[in-house]
């Protein structure tokens, strides 16, 4: 049986008011106002951005990817729980 550490009910999610001050620009683009840093992102980084702007829990952030893209819900979770690490990481190089 294979218990996932990395399952969205175990998934820390990045600080809200972080998330909530981010400038997301239609190319993908990422700029904190508040420390100057930037990073970019693809079309479903930025949906799932949004998303978690908007108070998303990852379960409806999750059943939001799957009805827009059209991927099953293991894609939806494993594709989400990598984003989420990553935008974390970046958010922690911008709080340093």
């Amino acid at each position: 049986m294979h218990n996932d550490a990395n399952s969205l009910e175990n998934i820390e999610l990045p600080d809200l008011l972080a998330l909530k001050r981010l400038a997301i620009s239609e190319s993908g683009f990422i700029f904190d106002p508040e420390t100057g840093h930037s990073f970019s992102v693809n079309e479903t980084g930025m949906f799932i951005l949004k998303e978690l702007q908007n108070n998303q829990n990852p379960s409806q952030v999750q059943q939001a990817i799957v009805n827009s893209y059209e991927i099953s819900n293991r894609d939806a979770e494993r594709d989400l729980i990598e984003f989420i690490g990553l935008l974390r990481k970046q958010l922690q190089g911008i709080q340093q």
